[in-house]
């Protein structure tokens, strides 16, 4: 192998690196430990990945070649391996590889082990789908890296992005503590209930700004891929027939959400049984498209039937032609951004338990705490108002969490 063999990959290194924008950067950015060896970024498709490795190159490396990136979904491993390409770009004085797709590459969990494990010094960092579940990869990769996950746009991260204002993070316990002072310097600076329409409707996904009014019809198209593909790469036993089953599943959710499933009639009305219906639904889970609500922890080797079903966020419900009910919008946002920081449970009483301890209402202007009075650490999750008092904290806020 020399530079001629490679240059295709090093044309779109440079291409794509010379059209990477800094001016915006996810919250990940900079929460990122870039000086690991050996750094996993998961997320769903479409949230950013790729930009998130090429700004860290751009701004990192005076001479970019001292760095590389490479998508492994790349046509051009049809007829090359991965392991040619490190041994050239190590021996060449590369340092620092970035893989993208990571998903796409045949027993890409022993590649990067055995790549970490034979080259002293090079540094790897990869993303991958959302669905990778790394600890019980076959390269075991737990022990030698570190991971993040990357969600999508959340509501203070999509007002920087417009350029409309520039807030700093809440953790869960700032927002019980200090939400009403926060929400009066939002709101005498924006009108912040605006904005939270315009991102329940379409600002999710980072690409609405290119994809324009085309936006909707990219995501369904993006969901499509998941399935198609995504899915497949990750879990290789899936037949063409279950593909289609889990695009009939996704469907029948979208039509009736919040879903309280009874899995028995689910499993029939797919012709699939009871355990292959789990499989199913958690798949979708993990792919980012589904919320599975849950009473106790979710434990993907030991699938229990959850008790409501999401849409994974509003933008979704939008592009799969939901019936978008107010209170289910509401709900499926909460259950989005409170649930990228906190485990979420299906509570005995009230809407959502945040973290095994913090009980949550999830309404109106006018929602009371009737159904949640004298709980303790009990909240309720107002949608439009721009100010709460006390446990009265406005839906918006929960939307800059990250």
């Amino acid at each position: 192998m020399d530079y001629t063999d490679i240059q295709p990959l090093l044309n779109t290194y440079h291409r794509r690196l010379a059209a990477t924008d800094l001016r915006f950067k996810r919250y990940l950015h900079g929460q990122i430990d870039w000086g690991v060896r050996l750094l996993g970024i998961k997320g769903a498709r479409g949230v950013g990945k790729t930009t998130l490795l090429l700004q860290h190159i751009k701004e990192t490396f005076e001479n970019i070649d001292d760095a590389f990136y490479v998508s492994l979904d790349n046509l051009w491993f049809q007829n090359h391996r991965a392991e040619d390409l490190v041994e050239f770009l190590y021996t060449h004085g590369v340092m620092h590889i970035f893989f993208d797709e990571v998903h796409k590459y045949g027993n890409w969990s022993t590649f990067i082990k055995n790549i970490y494990d034979n080259y002293p010094g090079l540094s790897i960092v990869y993303t991958g789908s959302v669905m990778l579940a790394i600890d019980n990869s076959k390269g075991d990769l737990s022990r030698r890296q570190s991971l993040h996950t990357l969600h999508g746009l959340s509501f203070r991260e999509y007002l920087e992005y417009e350029g409309i204002l520039e807030l700093p993070p809440l953790t869960l316990e700032d927002v019980f503590r200090k939400h009403t002072n926060y929400a009066m310097d939002v709101v005498s600076r924006i009108k912040v209930l605006k904005y939270f329409e315009k991102y329940l409707d379409g600002g999710y996904y980072p690409y609405y700004k290119e994809a324009g009014k085309d936006y909707l019809m990219r995501i369904a198209e993006v969901a499509q891929l998941v399935m198609d593909s995504d899915i497949p790469a990750v879990e290789e036993t899936i037949t063409y027939a279950t593909r289609q089953k889990i695009k009939k599943l996704l469907m029948v959710v979208a039509e009736n959400v919040p879903l309280e499933p009874n899995i028995n009639k689910l499993s029939a009305s797919l012709e699939s049984t009871r355990d292959q219906t789990l499989k199913m639904l958690y798949w979708l889970d993990r792919a980012a498209l589904l919320n599975l609500l849950t009473d106790k922890e979710k434990d993907y080797k030991h699938l229990t039937g959850p008790k409501k079903i999401y849409l994974d966020n509003t933008n979704l419900m939008n592009a799969l032609g939901s019936k978008v009910s107010t209170g289910t919008r509401r709900e499926t946002f909460f259950a989005n951004q409170v649930g990228a920081v906190a485990s979420l449970l299906m509570p005995k009483q009230g809407d959502f338990l945040a973290n095994g301890r913090y009980l949550f209402e999830v309404g109106g202007a006018q929602k009371t705490f009737d159904q949640i009075a004298d709980l303790p650490d009990s909240y309720l999750a107002i949608d439009n108002v721009e100010i709460g008092n006390g446990n009265r904290i406005p839906l918006w806020l929960f939307g800059c969490l990250y």
